[in-house]
């Protein structure tokens, strides 16, 4: 699991339940296990590879769960219906683009780099698969 230079508050397992029952979803336990750990934060190794066509970006925080700036709540309620349906934002870049993970069958447990400022009639066009799961994602951050 990647290190990271500053975290939040450390939270418990009933924060994370009760923040998926009142948004209605499912974590993905290898991010459970982080949000545990670190609650979000500022990764040490930030910079991830989003397509040849589009190369790189940069984790530019994880959100957490609790009373900080950019939270999964806040940031689960100003992006909702502005994302696909089965994903939620976990943290982003400095472009404003969003990284989500899956919370849904087909794409659970998957991240996706959200692109706010493409447009698209099609619902996943503007959706980039980083990795398939959580933890290959920050152990692929350099």
């Amino acid at each position: 699991m990647a290190n990271m230079d500053r975290t939040n508050e450390k939270i418990t397992i009933n924060d994370i339940r009760e923040f998926e029952a009142q948004y209605v979803l499912n974590l993905p336990e290898q991010y459970i296990a982080f949000l545990l750990k670190y609650n979000g934060g500022y990764p040490e190794l930030s910079t991830f590879k989003i397509s040849d066509e589009e190369g790189e970006s940069v984790v530019n925080k994880f959100y957490g769960i609790g009373d900080m700036k950019g939270n999964l709540a806040k940031v689960f309620e100003v992006l909702d219906g502005e994302l696909p349906e089965g994903f939620i934002s976990i943290g982003s870049d400095p472009g404003g683009n969003e990284i989500c993970i899956g919370v849904i069958k087909e794409y659970f447990g998957k991240i996706y780099l959200w692109m706010h400022d493409m447009e698209s009639d099609k619902e996943m066009d503007n959706m980039y698969i980083l990795s398939d799961s959580f933890n290959d994602f920050l152990d692929n951050l350099y």
